[in-house]
């Protein structure tokens, strides 16, 4: 597992003791991203809390390099990974920059005080995320598009190695789902950040990734690259489609060409 800085080993989730997905084998290097892809319901949510250590293992092992997450003290981790799920988070009088502020907290102590270089880092991270005209702007008072850089920005400011993303463009207009996944990748290359997210997005999930993961019933249907996995029928096969589910559809048809089908 050297080679590897994110690795699982026959990694099983669930919920309520109820297995749902089993010996899940992911394996990336340093600064790679790794999409989730499959049908609603899938568990595509259920493996990122999983491997955040929100939701217990119910078989298995998940490793940054060397180390077991189960066995890594929170603070350590939370050194190392930081998390941006769909939920809605609600706080009471807080400004944006005081959410961004809060990425802090591992290096801050008890009191949360924010050192010099801390408002530094606050201040360079909302420049990189494009939100600095949201600084003094109620939290709560913002749209959920807004919310989202915002949260993404704050799980930046834990300066992670590694961060999970759930849906992470779901409340985005396409200008700011392309540059949040622009962003991604400067990351990716200037700190060597490695990323793992879901995405509805198929044509996104095609451009951006390293690694996809396809999720579908108790095993993994099937993980590779980009190149695997479209330059095939798999995704029909995946997401049940056929291509006479989109004859006399101009826009479907015009989606399935995007992501690389039905070239005709």
């Amino acid at each position: 597992m050297k080679n590897y800085y994110f690795s699982t080993k026959k990694m099983c989730v669930g919920y309520d003791n109820k297995l749902l997905i089993k010996d899940m084998e992911i394996k990336l290097r340093e600064g790679e991203i790794l999409c989730l892809i499959g049908p609603n319901g899938a568990g595509k949510s259920t493996v990122l809390k999983s491997i955040a250590g929100q939701l217990g293992l119910l078989g298995g092992t998940v490793y940054l390099g060397e180390d077991d997450l189960s066995e890594m003290k929170a603070e350590e981790l939370a050194k190392r990974m930081s998390v941006v799920f769909t939920e809605k988070v609600r706080v009471e009088l807080k400004s944006c920059r005081d959410m961004v502020a809060t990425g802090r907290y591992p290096y801050t102590g008890w009191f949360g005080i924010l050192s010099e270089e801390d408002e530094l880092i606050v201040d360079e991270v909302m420049e990189l995320t494009h939100i600095t005209d949201l600084s003094e702007k109620d939290f709560d008072k913002i749209s959920d598009g807004q919310k989202q850089r915002v949260m993404l920005a704050r799980a930046i400011c834990q300066e992670p190695e590694i961060v999970v993303l759930d849906e992470p463009t779901s409340y985005l207009d396409i200008k700011y789902k392309l540059e949040f996944l622009l962003l991604l990748q400067e990351m990716r290359e200037k700190r060597g950040l490695t990323v793992i997210m879901s995405l509805h997005e198929l044509e996104l999930a095609k451009i951006v990734s390293d690694k996809i993961l396809c999720l579908k019933g108790e095993y993994v249907e099937r993980y590779g690259t980009p190149e695997e996995i479209f330059e095939s029928d798999f995704i029909e096969l995946l997401f049940d489609m056929n291509e006479k589910d989109f004859i006399g559809n101009e826009r479907l048809h015009a989606y399935m060409k995007q992501i690389g089908k039905y070239e005709r």
